[in-house]
């Protein structure tokens, strides 16, 4: 009796283990997801940018504003 006691004991610890195991991968996933959005927000941001400066350039060209010429 106390072997089983002991048997299931065990049993519940290993299970509680595999379950963090699982969640501290989980976790892992989801950080690298949300970095990942991140940096490709960060991208499509830069690129936002760019483009609304050449459109302010061609403006500036196309009204003879732009000081550059």
């Amino acid at each position: 009796m106390a072997d089983n006691k002991q048997n299931m004991s065990y049993q519940a610890g290993q299970a509680t283990g595999q379950t963090k195991e699982k969640a501290s991968g989980m976790m892992d996933k989801a950080k690298d997801a949300a970095a990942s959005a991140q940096d490709s927000m960060q991208q499509a941001g830069q690129q936002m940018k760019q483009k609304a400066q050449g459109a302010t350039d061609a403006v500036k060209d196309k009204t003879g504003m732009n000081k550059n010429t």
